[in-house]
């Protein structure tokens, strides 16, 4: 919604579960971190801002999507990108639709290309101002939840040398 009313998909269940088998997966969705700041998109026809994502083309897989996307919505020429988890929404009455949430730490950003993102922004926590405010902030617990988890330089002795921590 441009009006910076409620979306659409307020009150949407999220789910944190695999998708059964045959079920396909639509969309990726990435959690996108520079310099210790969390990127967000705002498209050109909202006033909201959301997470890079977009639908899985049929020629690609997940990862090369998100690889997409992140390029097309953020301007990221060079990125660090790790599964954090398959995920579903469904709307009251309708079936689940499935994707993939992915956590990139962002090591370069370029020019934001001409494609449908009017802005990107850097933010040090989850904006006010969210497109999907029932969804977003669910899935950035997600991410904080798997951070801790997976690149804690105590828990993985990489991170420590690659910089990266929650």
């Amino acid at each position: 919604m441009t009006d910076g009313t409620q979306s659409p998909w307020a009150g949407t269940p999220l789910v944190f579960f695999p998708p059964k088998p045959g079920e396909p997966l639509i969309f990726v969705l990435i959690a996108a971190r520079h310099e210790g700041k969390w990127i967000f998109v705002r498209h050109k026809d909202r006033d909201t801002f959301e997470m890079p994502a977009g639908h899985i083309e049929p020629d690609e897989t997940p990862f090369e999507a998100a690889l997409r996307e992140l390029y097309e919505e953020t301007g990221t020429r060079d990125c660090v990108l790790e599964l954090v988890s398959p995920y579903g929404v469904a709307e009251e009455g309708a079936p689940a639709s499935f994707g993939l949430l992915y956590f990139a730490e962002v090591l370069e950003l370029g020019e934001l290309p001409a494609f449908e993102i009017e802005e990107r922004k850097l933010f040090e926590s989850i904006p006010d101002r969210l497109t999907y405010p029932n969804i977003q902030p669910q899935l950035m617990k997600k991410v904080f939840s798997w951070l801790e988890e997976h690149l804690s330089p105590d828990t993985n002795p990489q991170c420590k040398a690659n910089g990266l921590s929650a």
